[in-house]
């Protein structure tokens, strides 16, 4: 049988690491907003890195599971419970056919993910499970998931090996419940690639300025508030790609950075991207949390991000292995 959504949660979705090499036709790539805690997920429960994942945004799903089955839960703390008896996060659990997972409101974060050992039944569509559903595309027939789904387990598995030894939560330090927080996120970014249509005192604005994430703010992107950033000549460009992380200035000289869902192409100048290895915590602020941005070159980025990858294998080759 699988699982089965009992209640479907704010907004649960099917994703994976993103629908990727189609953007110059016009299809957002979707996918994972924090693709850290994804990682770990999959790592938790000995699927490959790019297994599709069920998204938790805020209030989770209630599932019933048809089978036995290893799961992991991570990101934001949302107090996950099995037959109402609370389990640990960010690491490898035991479920029992007809045991119900249920989750409670996280105090912080936004994104949690579950991984199921041996993978989701989601058919592919251009190469990736993941759910877009502004174009009604991929995952559990193109959108959020509803009460009285049923998605079936490809391979489901009672039990890893090294079960008693998958466990992060001494290695995830981040979104912890009660976790001391300064007042506002630093993300690095790299400027460009039209940061030259902004004054030099928008620069300085840009890079010294804390500003504050608006309420309109989703999956394709989120709009910050604070200082106006002053263009030269107004941020009207050719419409041109869009990266995960790039950070558009609107016409208000407001911030906007573009996420998973985001559009393929934008006609408003960017000033800057924020590095992969950052996108994680900004993806877990909430509204009225509050960013500022310090630049950094493209070989610091590419040097985090190596960095990143080579622990998750160091993880996965001495802890499970």
């Amino acid at each position: 049988m699988g699982i089965k959504i009992l209640t479907p949660g704010m907004f649960t979705t099917v994703q994976d690491g993103g629908r990727k090499g189609y953007q110059s036709s016009g299809f957002s790539p979707a996918g994972v907003m924090d693709t850290r805690s994804y990682r770990i997920a999959n790592l938790l429960v000995d699927n490959d890195a790019d297994e599709a994942v069920l998204e938790i945004m805020m209030l989770g799903p209630s599932i019933e599971f048809g089978e036995d089955e290893v799961i992991a839960v991570t990101g934001a703390p949302v107090d996950p419970r099995i037959n109402e008896r609370p389990v640990s996060m960010n690491r490898a659990l035991q479920v029992k056919r007809g045991d119900i997972l249920k989750f409670g409101y996280p105090k912080t974060g936004r994104y949690a993910y579950i991984a199921f050992a041996g993978g989701l039944d989601i058919q592919m569509v251009m190469g990736s499970r993941s759910t877009h559903t502004k174009s009604l595309m991929g995952g559990f027939r193109g959108g959020r998931l509803e009460a009285g789904a049923l998605i079936r387990l490809r391979n489901p598995r009672k039990r890893l090996r090294r079960m008693n030894k998958r466990d992060l939560s001494d290695w995830s330090e981040t979104y912890k419940d009660g976790a001391v927080k300064a007042s506002s996120e630093l993300l690095r970014v790299i400027l460009g690639p039209q940061d030259d249509y902004f004054t030099k005192e928008g620069m300085v604005t840009f890079l010294n300025a804390e500003y504050k994430v608006d309420v309109d703010s989703d999956r394709m992107g989120y709009r910050l508030s604070g200082e106006p950033v002053e263009a030269k000549q107004g941020v009207d460009i050719l419409s041109d790609g869009i990266a995960f992380g790039a950070v558009q200035i609107t016409p208000e000289g407001q911030p906007i950075i573009m996420l998973a869902d985001r559009q393929t192409t934008g006609g408003y100048a960017k000033i800057a991207n924020v590095i992969s290895v950052d996108i994680p915590r900004l993806v877990q602020l909430r509204t009225n949390e509050k960013v500022k941005f310090t630049a950094c070159s493209v070989e610091v980025g590419q040097r985090l991000y190596r960095a990143q990858q080579e622990e998750f294998e160091r993880i996965k080759n001495e802890r499970f292995g």
